[in-house]
């Protein structure tokens, strides 16, 4: 019997993680259990072309390779894991064995306390169905969206609203769009765009009680302003995705705790990456902490997929640059590092530069791309990854807030890889797994299998 590695997340971080697998030459089964009815899709596009209607559900659909050759359950999201037993539980009462497992279930959009959402014009956005959802109660209904949340996905989506040319409300607990993250001054002149281009702005407030009407849903705020909306989005942030896992043994107090190699904390043969994964960054500071960027579920789902195959005792650290970036009224904010770590700012070149402990830490630019490129390199130089520690300490956690996109990875030069390379590990080694995951030549090529649900697999 061959090898199996389950993939719990049909996201890009498992589908990453996925090819990864195929690319080090793992010739055993792969299942991949996606809790969504959808082929993995571009998340970014969501708060974007997806509510403008300039793209389409096929149009979001990301490209994988077509030698992955994995088995596909679609609506099948894990219901409960049991590390002793390498098993894991799905709709319909199946149990399925596996001999590693690589956790990519990324993160759900985080509830609102006292928000109607049992209603039909009370939205969320996390995945396509939501938009899809979104965008028909705005083209069906007439009369102000409102949008709770000034973050970026907040942010991305009041500009949509408007480009499709309709009355939009963006209602804020903080006193500044972004929260600070892109620093002072680029979140000024963000702030300044979303004003000159009609958005009507309430920050710094609470929401007191909603009242549910026939003909909308009325906002009260902490300041005595009311808005009547025909519409609402909740963007407050994100939770991980880790309900399936309580009772496991596993520490998910803030998605799933993992040793800076991304192999779970206290569980064999099992890996994490991408939005769910709580680990420490030896590159910066060691704190654990998540990071929902869009290049670290590509990333960190290529780096668990390798560490998972070389096994823990021969793993390498993964020390990401995290980099990012969002559009809004055309202009596009670039950044890299992690400038929320940022005690102080300071110029870099024309970039706001965040400094921590004496290093620059994060720079974020407004129409800088070149710049970016040019002074990314520099967060590799002054933030090195020291060897002489262990994969696993127990330091202070933190919380790095999402960003939306990523800088093209080809655009910006990495001076160290993110995890073992395919051909620095022989293919006749295999991992310390038990039984180990053979690492041989894969040649496969017939086509993937599907299944919906409990139907039957279908190519």
């Amino acid at each position: 019997m061959s090898e199996r590695i389950v993939v719990v997340g049909g996201g890009l971080g498992g589908v990453r993680s996925a090819e990864r697998l195929r690319e080090m030459g793992f010739d055993g089964q792969i299942t991949i259990l996606s809790a969504e009815r959808h082929l993995p899709y571009h998340r970014p596009c969501l708060s974007k072309q997806m509510i403008t209607g300039e793209w389409t559900p096929d149009d979001s659909l990301l490209s994988f390779s077509g030698d992955l050759d994995a088995e596909w359950r679609m609506n099948s999201p894990a219901l409960h894991l049991d590390p002793k037993k390498q098993s894991v539980w799905v709709p319909g009462g199946e149990e399925i064995k596996y001999d590693g497992m690589i956790i990519a279930t990324g993160v759900d959009a985080r509830a609102m306390g006292g928000a109607p959402r049992h209603d039909p014009r009370v939205h969320v956005l996390r995945t396509l169905d939501d938009a899809i959802a979104i965008r028909k109660n705005i083209r069906q209904s007439q009369g102000l969206v409102a949008v709770i949340g000034g973050g970026f996905i907040g942010c991305e989506l009041a500009c949509s609203v408007r480009h499709m040319g309709r009355d939009v409300a963006l209602i804020v607990r903080s006193p500044a769009l972004l929260g600070g993250v892109v620093g002072d001054d680029i979140g000024k002149k963000i702030t300044e765009a979303h004003v000159e281009h009609g958005v009507r702005l309430a920050t710094g407030v609470g929401i007191k009680h909603w009242v549910r009407q026939p003909g909308g849903i009325g906002i009260h705020l902490s300041d005595g302003q009311v808005f009547f909306a025909s519409c609402v989005v909740l963007a407050v942030g994100a939770s991980p995705a880790v309900d399936w896992l309580r009772g496991s043994g596993l520490d998910i107090s803030d998605g799933v705790l993992c040793d800076s190699t991304n192999h779970v904390v206290g569980a064999e043969n099992l890996v994490a990456c991408g939005d769910v994964a709580r680990w420490p960054n030896m590159r910066f500071n060691g704190a654990v902490r998540r990071v929902e960027h869009w290049l670290n579920a590509v990333e960190g789902g290529r780096a668990a997929a390798e560490n998972l195959l070389v096994g823990r005792n021969h793993a390498k650290t993964y020390t990401p640059v995290p980099r990012f970036w969002t559009e809004q009224y055309g202009m596009r904010v670039q950044g890299a590092g992690l400038p929320v770590l940022g005690t102080d700012t300071t110029d870099v070149n024309g970039l706001t530069g965040f400094i921590a402990n004496g290093k620059l830490v994060g720079i974020v630019g407004l129409e800088a791309p070149g710049k970016i490129i040019t002074e990314t390199p520099e967060l590799f130089r002054q933030n090195t990854v020291e060897t002489n520690v262990p994969v696993w300490t127990q330091p202070e956690t933190e919380v790095v807030a999402e960003a939306p996109e990523v800088l093209p990875t080809a655009l910006i030069p990495v001076p160290e890889p993110v995890a073992a390379l395919a051909s620095s590990v022989p293919p006749s080694v295999s991992s310390s797994m038990s039984p180990p995951l053979q690492r041989r030549r894969h040649s496969r090529s017939r086509p993937e299998m599907v299944r919906t649900g409990g139907g039957r697999a279908r190519p």
